[in-house]
This record gives structure tokens, sequence and C-alpha cells, in this order.
């Protein structure tokens, strides 16, 4: 079982950047594909991007496209730590931002809320404009 805390939340200016974090507890976290989601009142809860578990020191990102080209995710194994860096927020890019993980065996990446086993409580991030 892991458990995650998401930071790195805040307000901030359309056209600024934010870091969010993501950490795991356990001692396994390489062998889990992450995943960010984001939800807004109202909204289901949608895709951002995605990190297949490690093959070795490497692994392979995917992305929503509403966010391509802004956003990218990356994992550091030894901190047990996955993470957001949004460049070019967008005030639609307001949500609350979660953290999901799941123990797989096949470095893939999944983009479905079902696929994932274990959430974190969230980040608010609020762009103004």
């Amino acid at each position: 079982q892991v458990q995650l805390v998401e930071s790195g939340g805040g307000l901030v200016q359309a056209g600024g950047s934010l870091r969010l974090s993501c950490a795991a507890s356990g001692r396994t976290f390489s062998r889990y594909a992450m995943g960010w989601f984001r939800q807004t009142p109202g909204k289901e809860r949608e895709f951002v991007a995605a990190v297949s578990r490690s093959i070795g020191t490497t692994y392979s990102p995917d992305y929503a496209d509403s966010v391509k080209g802004r956003f990218t995710i990356s994992r550091d194994n030894a901190k047990n730590a996955v993470y957001l860096q949004m460049n070019s927020l967008k005030p639609e890019d307001t949500a609350v931002y979660y953290c999901a993980a799941k123990m797989e065996n096949y470095g893939l990446k999944y983009i479905h809320l079902a696929d994932y086993d274990y959430w974190g409580q969230g980040t608010q991030v609020t762009v103004s404009s």
C-alpha cells in the first residue's frame, strides 16, 4: 500500500509557473505507474499527465492534449516523488490537482481514473487572469 501527499499548489497569475510535488510512502515506489488528475466543482476528475513505472532508469510520460507543451511530469525514485511542472498557466488550469498511483509490471501509462488504486488528498491551483 502507498500513501500520497501532494504539495506545491497556490495562486499564480496567468502565464506563470508552478511545480507540484507528490510524495509517496513505501519502498517500492519505482514499481508504481503515476498520474496527475484535476477536478473543478461540478465536473468530473480529468486526466492531466501520467508516467510509467521505471524500467531501469527510464520511464515514459503521457499528457492530456490541453496541457501538452506546457506541463512536464517527472519522477525521482530516490526521493519517492513525482512532480508536475506547470508553465504558461491559464485560468482554465484552475482546479484541485490529485496525484494517483498504480502498481504494475508492464511499463504502461494509465490515463483513466479507474486504473488507479491510490489517491492523494489534492492541492488547489488557482490561476488568475
